[in-house]
C-alpha cells in the first residue's frame, strides 16, 4: 500500500498486483491526476499494474479504452498510468470508476521470466556462486554471479560444460517437483519471494503459483568474463 504525499490525504493505493500475478482487471476509482515531465498521467486506488523495476518490464494495460504504460511516479509514490509515447490519454477526473486492465500473455510471459531467475539464482547458490546483478527482460534475461577465486573448473570449456549441466539438472528437478511460489512480508514489511524451502529473497515482482507453471526453460551454456559467471536463460508460462 502506497499514500502519496502532496496531493490527497485520501490518495491511498492497495498494488493488486502484488498479491494476485493472475488477476487481469479491476474496477476500481481514480484517486489522483497529475502530470509528469509535462505529461499526464491517472492513478486508481486498486492498482493491477506492475511498473518496471526490479529487473522486470512494465505491464502493458489500459484504461477504460485507453492504452497505457505504468510508472512509478517519485514524487508522489504512486504507481500512475501514462500514455505510451505517441499516445494520448483522456481526461479523467479524482473519483470517476474505471476499469483497469492488463495484458495477461505479457503479465505471464514476464512472470515466467523473473520466476525462473530466482529458480536459477537459487541453482547458482548451490554452487557456491553469490548473485551481483540480474535481468528479467524477454530476450535479455540472465543472472550474473560473483564466484570464488577457487572456483578454477570455468577456466575451461569442459569445465564449464560440466557447471551448466549441473545447473540445467537442477533447475529441471525443481520443476519437475512443481515447488510453490508463494511471497511473505517479513521484517520491516518486507515483500519475500519463496520458492518453497529452495530460496527466498525480497522481492516486488510477479510470480507464477509453481514452478510447474514454467515451460521452455532454457539455459546455454554459461560465459565466465573477470571472475563473474554470466548464466542467460529463457522460458516461457505453460498454457492455462
Amino acid at each position: 500500500m502506497i499514500r502519496s504525499t502532496g496531493i490527497s490525504r485520501d490518495a491511498v493505493q492497495i498494488s493488486t498486483y502484488l498479491d494476485d500475478t493472475y488477476l487481469e482487471q479491476a474496477d476500481t476509482r481514480v484517486i489522483a491526476v497529475g502530470h509528469r515531465d509535462g505529461a499526464p498521467w491517472v492513478a486508481v486506488e486498486h492498482c493491477p499494474f506492475h511498473p518496471q523495476g526490479g529487473g522486470q518490464p512494465a505491464d502493458r494495460g489500459w484504461l477504460e479504452d485507453a492504452k497505457i504504460v505504468p510508472v512509478r511516479d517519485r514524487e508522489s509514490g504512486l504507481i500512475v498510468a501514462m500514455a505510451p509515447e505517441g499516445g494520448s490519454l483522456p481526461l479523467f477526473a479524482e473519483g470517476q470508476q474505471v476499469r483497469a486492465r492488463i495484458d495477461p500473455k505479457a503479465r505471464m510471459a514476464h512472470a515466467a521470466l523473473h520466476t525462473a531467475g530466482h529458480l536459477v539464482e537459487a541453482v547458482g547458490r548451490m554452487q557456491g556462486w553469490e548473485m551481483v546483478s540480474n535481468n528479467h527482460f524477454p530476450g535479455q534475461a540472465r543472472i550474473e554471479f560473483q564466484v570464488p577465486e577457487t572456483e578454477t573448473r570455468l577456466a575451461d570449456p569442459d569445465g564449464r560444460g560440466e557447471a551448466t549441466a549441473i545447473l540445467r539438472a537442477s533447475v529441471a528437478a525443481a520443476i519437475a517437483d512443481d515447488l510453490p511460489v508463494f511471497a511473505r512480508y517479513e521484517g520491516e514489511g518486507r515483500r519475500v519471494v519463496h520458492l518453497h524451502d529452495l530460496h527466498a529473497a525480497p522481492c516486488g515482482g510477479t510470480h507464477v503459483r509453481s514452478l510447474g507453471d514454467l515451460a521452455e526453460v532454457v539455459l546455454p551454456t554459461l560465459k565466465v568474463k573477470k571472475g563473474r559467471v554470466r548464466v542467460s536463460y529463457t522460458a516461457a508460462h505453460r498454457s492455462l
